[in-house]
C-alpha cells in the first residue's frame, strides 16, 4: 500500500459521540507502552504523526486515523495502565467496548503484546474480550528487534500457548525498529478490504 496521505482526523474521549464511518476501520489495542504508536507510525509511513512517548498511558483517548481518503487506523487507550486510577480503567474500559459493539466500519481488530513476556493477565483479558464482541483478534508481537533470532520461535509458542490462540490465527512478529513484519500486515489488511482470502 502506498500511503499518499495520513492524518489524525477525529480525537474521542470518554463521553465524545463515536464517528460513523462508511470506509473500512482497522484498531490497534494493547497495553500501555506495547509500541502501538511506533506500528501505526510505521505503517502509516510516518515519524510521529501517532503520539509516542516513554511515560506508559499516553494515549488515554480514541484516535481515527484517516489513511489515503479511505480507511481509518484507530488508535485505542492502552490498557493495563498502574498509575491510573481504578475509576479511569473502568471509564477506559466502557469506551473501547462501546467502540467495539457501535462500530459498523470494523474489519479487524489488531492486539498487540510485547514478544519478550507472556501475555499478562490484562492480555488475556482483551484478547478474550475481543473474541467475545465477534472479532479474531490478529496478535502482534511487537519489540521483534530486542530478542536474539534463536529466541524469536519459542517466544511466539509462548504467545500463542499463553492467550489460547487457535492454529489458524494469524500471529505476526514485528519491529519498529527495522519495520520487519509491516509489509505482512498491510498485505494482511489489503485482504481483507478486497474479500480475497490469504493464501
Amino acid at each position: 500500500m502506498i500511503i499518499k496521505s495520513a492524518e489524525l482526523e477525529t480525537v474521542c474521549g470518554i463521553t465524545s459521540a463515536l464517528p460513523v464511518h462508511e470506509q473500512p476501520e482497522f484498531a490497534f489495542a494493547g497495553k500501555s507502552n506495547v509500541g502501538k504508536s511506533s506500528l501505526i507510525n510505521a505503517l502509516m509511513n510516518r515519524k510521529s504523526l501517532a503520539r509516542t512517548s516513554s511515560q506508559p498511558g499516553k494515549t488515554q483517548t480514541i484516535n481515527f486515523y484517516k489513511i489515503n481518503g479511505d480507511l481509518y487506523f484507530v488508535d485505542l487507550p492502552g490498557y493495563g495502565y498502574a498509575k491510573v486510577s481504578v475509576e479511569v480503567k473502568a471509564k477506559w474500559g466502557k469506551m473501547i467496548e462501546r467502540y467495539l459493539k457501535k462500530s459498523r466500519a470494523l474489519r479487524c481488530v489488531f492486539l498487540l503484546v510485547d514478544i519478550r513476556h507472556a501475555p499478562s493477565d490484562n492480555d488475556r483479558t482483551m484478547y478474550e474480550w475481543v473474541l467475545h464482541n465477534g472479532f479474531r483478534p490478529v496478535v502482534i508481537a511487537t519489540k521483534l528487534d530486542k530478542l536474539k533470532r534463536s529466541q524469536v520461535a519459542g517466544q511466539l509458542k509462548v504467545l500463542r500457548e499463553g492467550l489460547g490462540m487457535q492454529t489458524e490465527d494469524v500471529l505476526i512478529p514485528f519491529s519498529a525498529e527495522t519495520k520487519q513484519g509491516r509489509d505482512q500486515i498491510w498485505q494482511l489488511m489489503e485482504e481483507m478490504l478486497s474479500g480475497e482470502p490469504s493464501a
